[in-house]
């Protein structure tokens, strides 16, 4: 794993390179998405089932593509009992956490004759994205269902693809448990399509969620406006401040986890303590021969790994703001005292015994998370995601009056004659 200071001439551009490594504009893939997005608009479940049979190896139809009740219980069923278990611990706690985030409407009396207020409704479709080919991720069935379910969203529909028209076990129990009402086996671009334009076999939803390959994202930014998008979910990563009194094995399991993602995945440890970053780059060498991801690992830690000497902890506090990442690890003695100081991250995770893969799976907070940066103005996935808000106005006549003339002048400080007209109008009545 490579070593480096932050006043070294070539830290600048390595750090760059970690930080923007999702950014990469790729004309080729951009245009094959625009043409699947564009023919599943035109055509439908047409263009849909060509895309799943040339894909994803399997024929579908009308007919077939969506699960029905019968197979989603009897696929769900195949799960061993403990591990239908584990997903019902994580469910329970996942669905603890986002109760506290339910959002609830108001109306305050401004002054006599003036009520205003605000209205919260669920959204009524929404459709989730999940992998569930060669890759299957149940959490994010979870993570993903269960706050637009106590949001009280009327229709959550997941999408997935299969390799051979099958329903992945630990998908069907997650969705099962998650509160999905239909599933389509059906995914990449064109499901992201079918999603936001609607065909004869999928609805129209008005929210698309859930992380995908680089089709799906480009998609996803495609349809954006017709439908509303969670976010652009880049490469994953994880950051690390460590002060040097902790384990450097723990430090570099952590960096190991992040980066047995994909070759994309960013890994990198800040410190002060120089033989603290040795001990832990030495750690993630030992480690990484036992790892059964270990050529991706490898490949991801090469590109976009690095263990940063800085000159301080305050040093390491700054560049982990500029850097924004999707996980922060305070590996500190006092990692609240830290916490105050930081501003950009999707979730930070505090002292020895947080690594993040517990905010994966288990803790309860949401792994829906921004990348890429992008932790600098956006949140991680809720319940308020699946909302919308409507302001309210009421004004009475006497309300009106004390308002009318204000309302007419700013009218025409804007040009806007028609605005001022309609409350004179009212005012000579």
């Amino acid at each position: 794993m490579k070593i480096i200071r932050t006043d070294s001439a070539e830290f600048e551009g390595h750090f760059r390179r970690i930080r923007e490594r999702g950014r990469v504009f790729d004309p080729e893939l951009w245009a094959a998405v625009g043409r699947i997005v564009e023919d599943v608009g035109r055509r439908g479940d047409e263009a849909l089932f060509d895309y799943t049979a040339r894909w994803d190896g399997h024929a579908v139809t009308a007919a077939t593509v969506e699960a029905s009740a019968i197979e989603r219980k009897a696929t769900a069923a195949q799960v061993l009992p403990e591990d239908a278990e584990i997903l019902r611990l994580a469910a329970g706690r996942i669905e603890r956490f986002h109760e506290h985030q339910r959002c609830e409407g108001w109306s305050v009396a401004d002054e006599e004759g003036v009520e205003l207020g605000q209205r919260i409704l669920p959204l009524a479709r929404v459709g989730i994205y999940a992998p569930g080919g060669l890759a299957c991720y149940p959490s994010t069935v979870l993570m993903t269902a269960i706050p637009a379910r106590i949001a009280g969203v009327g229709e959550i529909i997941l999408v997935t693809p299969s390799r051979d028209g099958r329903l992945h076990p630990l998908i069907a129990a997650a969705a099962e448990m998650g509160g999905v009402n239909r599933i389509f086996k059906i995914g990449g671009a064109q499901a992201i399509a079918a999603l936001a334009f609607g065909t004869a076999s999928i609805p129209r939803v008005d929210k698309i969620v859930g992380p995908g390959n680089a089709y799906v994202a480009a998609a996803k930014k495609m349809v954006f406006g017709q439908v509303a998008i969670d976010m652009i979910a880049g490469p994953s990563e994880v950051l690390i401040i460590a002060d040097g009194t902790g384990e450097a094995a723990y430090a570099a399991a952590d960096l190991l986890a992040q980066a047995e993602h994909d070759e994309m995945a960013g890994a990198v440890i800040l410190t002060p303590d120089k033989a603290f970053a040795r001990a832990v780059a030495g750690e993630v060498d030992r480690q990484l021969a036992d790892l059964p991801r270990k050529e991706i690992a490898s490949r991801s830690l090469d590109a976009f790994g690095a263990a940063v000497v800085t000159r301080d902890l305050a040093e390491a506090v700054a560049l982990a703001n500029r850097f924004a990442p999707e996980h922060l690890e305070l590996m500190v003695q006092n990692p609240r005292e830290l916490l105050a100081e930081i501003r950009n991250a999707g979730a930070i995770f505090l002292g020895m015994h947080t690594p993040e893969a517990l905010g994966d799976y288990m803790a309860g907070p949401n792994h829906v998370l921004p990348t890429g940066g992008t932790a600098r103005f956006a949140s991680p996935l809720g319940v308020y995601d699946f909302i919308k808000r409507t302001s309210i106005l009421s004004f009475s006549r006497e309300a009106l009056r004390r308002y009318g003339t204000e309302t007419i002048h700013f009218a025409e400080m804007e040009g806007l004659g028609g605005h001022g007209n309609s409350v004179r109008l009212r005012l000579k009545k």
